[in-house]
């Protein structure tokens, strides 16, 4: 098993130098111009990410929730920003297919529970 990742690991950079190779005999400066702008798009993306990620868990937080679709989305968004940065057809196809992938609409936590009847609905007050 560990032979088996040891080679996927090093099969792929190698895979991507030769596509690459092949498609600059081809294409010429036109795929050295794709390396660049993927690799300054997966940058955006990384830096997006961030500032999204914290500002959805900020909210969520002050609502008084916590979704884990959040991190998933960043983590999403962070591995196509990576795969973006690494230089190679392959790597920013899989980026692009992971960005176009439909994301899930969390429903909110008070419309679940109250379609479930896990709502006590009631009044507080906090008396010193």
């Amino acid at each position: 098993m560990r032979l088996l990742l040891l080679a996927i690991l090093l099969g792929f950079p190698l895979l991507e130098l030769v596509l690459l190779a092949r498609l600059a005999e081809s294409h010429g400066w036109w795929v050295l111009a794709w390396v660049v702008l993927a690799a300054m798009a997966g940058f955006a993306l990384l830096k997006e990410a961030r500032f999204a990620l914290v500002a959805r868990l900020g909210a969520e937080l002050a609502a008084g929730q916590f979704s884990i679709a959040a991190v998933i989305d960043s983590a999403r968004t962070v591995l196509a920003g990576l795969l973006l940065i690494f230089p190679g057809v392959i790597s920013d196809f899989i980026a692009l297919t992971l960005l176009l992938l439909p994301r899930r609409v969390p429903e909110p936590v008070h419309a679940h529970a109250r379609a479930h009847g896990h709502v006590i609905d009631g009044q507080f007050r906090r008396e010193r």
